[in-house]
């Protein structure tokens, strides 16, 4: 007897879409049949989704969960726990979130993951894992421990190129120890996934603009411009390349066309490069930091220009962008607007629940583009590279049981009261052309409609190996 069936004419499947019946035992998929294979007297429940889209759960590679952020009145606080964050992330359809486990001088990297689980075991609805992240001057004894880390599941390492803002002195990482974490990765099979900002650039520039009395957080693309972009990526990708078989690379939040360029020019000389982009920089560019409250649109790197937007949703098209992620950082509006200077704006956003449906009515009902490549974008493509493929990103026999449901007659309109996770959405007032209707993770039906059924500590730590397609550039 199996426990779930869930029919559907539009089911994506790595195979394509059909029409199929997708068969749950306990918290995988047993198998992927014609429709109508299974009755009644099959199965626990049947769910028959009609013409609704039906498609692997959503798998958002950056968010930022119980992250360090001041409060209005300048205490040290800190941004929303996994408990809000991951019960958000059901609601819109995504079932897999993997945040960071931030390491701090002074500790060891098997402590730092340690002090990470004690935020997120037993306090999340659904399955998760950690990009470890390093800053400053690396001591020697890291290097061994981030080859170990790599051997024992944890096989992405976040490097910052830049310090980000002159208060936050310390999260850069020189290119010499860049260049030794390059080769551990190298060796043990892991990946850096970088925030890729020439500092030089981004310092002059706020020293620029202070001597001239431009602070206002509208000048942040003067700071963090396209020149620093461009000068970072291509410096950090030549240093991945003197690497014996070139270190794998994931350029998270990709801004501009510059950073696109470079890394559409690596993938040509066959290099295991690759590039995220956030659903803001798709939808929003510098002009919206004009509107009323434009620091919500805002995240570190800035929004760029329309022709910066432009080459993003170019390189989304052609396969130089493989992921569309958040860099989610839950927080009120009080929080997220405190700051009206270009060094003190609050990065990150609240959009992990619209995510799915903002991608669905932007790529595929807005562009025309296939099904099969919005699940890519928003799903699939990140689990290939994070090294949960195919238990993660994928409608098929073995997979773990997390599927979405997207319904294109639920047509509405993004209002904050329609959402469970902050006070505000920069997305109030767009309207979007589906909306999860049911989400299901690890077989077991979490939302549907507006119900929520999943228990706090369902969710599951990730442990991860990276495929060797991933690492030698060959995955896509």
């Amino acid at each position: 007897m199996l426990d779930l069936v869930i029919r559907g004419q539009r089911v994506v499947t790595p195979m394509g879409i059909g029409a199929f019946d997708v068969a749950i035992a306990g918290e995988t998929i047993a198998a992927v049949a014609q429709a109508g294979t299974y009755g009644a007297g099959d199965t626990r429940r049947l769910i028959d989704a009609g013409d609704r889209i039906v498609m692997p759960g959503g798998v958002d590679p950056h968010v930022h969960c119980l992250w360090h952020v001041p409060n209005p009145d300048g205490t040290a606080g800190f941004s929303d726990p996994p408990e809000t964050v991951s019960r958000a992330a059901l609601y819109g359809g995504t079932t897999t979130l993997i945040d960071f486990a931030r390491w701090t001088h002074g500790n060891t990297i098997a402590g730092t993951i340690s002090r990470r689980d004690q935020d997120w075991i037993g306090k999340c609805y659904c399955d998760y894992s950690y990009h470890v992240m390093i800053e400053g001057q690396l001591p020697p004894e890291i290097f061994p421990q981030l080859a170990q880390a790599i051997r024992d599941g944890y096989p992405t390492i976040k490097i910052f190129t830049t310090d980000i803002t002159p208060s936050r002195k310390g999260r850069m990482v020189d290119f010499g120890d860049i260049w030794e974490v390059f080769q551990i990765v190298a060796q043990e099979g892991g990946m850096c996934v970088m925030h890729g900002e020439d500092n030089d650039i981004v310092m002059h520039m706020y020293d620029k603009l202070i001597r001239e009395g431009r602070t206002h957080f509208q000048y942040l693309p003067e700071v963090h411009n396209t020149l620093s972009e461009d000068l970072s990526f291509r410096r950090v990708i030549r240093l991945a390349q003197s690497v014996p078989g070139c270190a794998a690379l994931y350029f998270m939040h990709v801004s501009a066309g510059t950073g696109v360029e470079a890394i559409r020019e690596a993938r040509a000389r066959g290099n295991p490069i690759y590039g995220e982009t956030l659903h803001q920089y798709l939808m929003y560019t510098s002009e919206d930091y004009l509107r009323p409250n434009g620091q919500i649109y805002h995240t570190y790197p800035s929004l760029k220009s329309v022709a910066d937007q432009n080459e993003l949703w170019r390189g989304a098209g052609d396969g130089t962008i493989q992921t569309v992620a958040t860099d989610e950082l839950c927080c009120s509006l009080a929080t997220k607007v405190q700051g009206s200077r270009f060094d003190d704006t609050t990065g990150g956003n609240a959009g992990v629940e619209p995510r799915l449906a903002v991608m669905y009515t932007e790529m595929v009902e807005r562009r025309g583009w296939p099904i099969e490549k919005f699940v890519d974008l928003t799903s699939t493509n990140a689990a290939k590279l994070m090294g949960l493929y195919p238990r993660k990103g994928a409608i098929a026999p073995g997979a773990d049981a997390d599927i979405t449901v997207l319904d294109p007659a639920l047509r509405r309109i993004v209002r904050k009261e329609l959402l469970h996770e902050s006070d505000y959405t920069p997305w109030e007032g767009h309207e979007v052309g589906a909306w999860p209707m049911l989400t299901v993770a690890r077989g077991k039906v979490v939302v549907e409609g507006d119900r929520f059924s999943a228990t706090l500590g369902d969710g599951r730590y990730l442990k991860r190996r990276l495929d060797a397609q991933v690492l030698a550039g060959t995955v896509f």
